[in-house]
C-alpha cells in the first residue's frame, strides 16, 4: 500500500518529462477549438475562420509556452 503513492508520483513525473520533451522537439499542435480544420461552425450554422489559430489550424503547445516562459525568466534574472 505504501508503494502505490511513490509509483504514481514517479509515473506522473515521467509523463510530464515526456510531454516537455515532445514540446521541445515539436512546439506546434493542432488547435483545440477547430481541431485543425481551420474553421468552425458558428451558432447559426455558418463556417468562420478560427479566431484562436487565425485560420492556420495549428497553435503553440501549452508546454512549449511554459518552457519559453521559464527560459525568459532565467535569462532575465541572470545577467
Amino acid at each position: 500500500m505504501t508503494t502505490i503513492l511513490p509509483l504514481a508520483s514517479l509515473a506522473a513525473l515521467g509523463y510530464a518529462l515526456c510531454y516537455l520533451a515532445v514540446c521541445a522537439a515539436s512546439p506546434w499542435g493542432r488547435c483545440r477549438r477547430c481541431r485543425g480544420a481551420r474553421s468552425h461552425r458558428t451558432t447559426i450554422g455558418t463556417r468562420r475562420d478560427c479566431i484562436r489559430c487565425d485560420g492556420t489550424g495549428i497553435r503553440v503547445r501549452v508546454g512549449r509556452r511554459l518552457l519559453d516562459y521559464i527560459r525568459a525568466e532565467y535569462r532575465d534574472g541572470h545577467p
